[in-house]
């Protein structure tokens, strides 16, 4: 594909779908409940995040080419911010985060950060 946000949007749907089954897979076998911790909405919310900051970023590529790494920064800024309004008040409601809360959200998290930050590094160096 030519236009890099389609190409990341597909990569990413396929990339966290994969680590979704994994992620469950993982749960089935130790016997840990599958769909607990809010797992899919985890899922389904780092998903829509990196695709509208990837898209975002795609589309003020020319106009704020400079400030394309700070306005990245701004979007992780974001993801926390869902995170705390969103996940946090559930994981802490009997006043600790196990590790399977944990997983539920760092899981989709960090891979979508390293297919962002991969899928990034790899366009902006072509814009040059």
């Amino acid at each position: 594909m030519s236009n890099p946000f389609l190409s990341f949007t597909l990569k990413a749907i396929v990339v966290l779908t994969l680590v979704f089954c994994i992620h469950l897979a993982i749960l089935n076998t130790l016997n840990f409940p599958l769909l607990d911790n809010r797992i899919v909405l985890s899922y389904v919310v780092n998903l829509f995040l990196i695709i509208v900051i990837f898209g975002a970023l795609y589309l003020l590529k020319t106009k704020f080419k400079s400030q394309l790494g700070f306005l990245f920064l701004a979007g992780s800024l974001l993801k926390f911010a869902v995170f705390f309004i969103v996940f946090h008040p559930f994981y802490k409601l009997d006043n600790t985060i196990t590790k399977l809360e944990f997983a539920a959200f760092f899981v989709p998290y960090a891979i979508g950060l390293v297919l962002e930050s991969v899928s990034l590094s790899k366009w902006l160096n072509k814009l040059d």
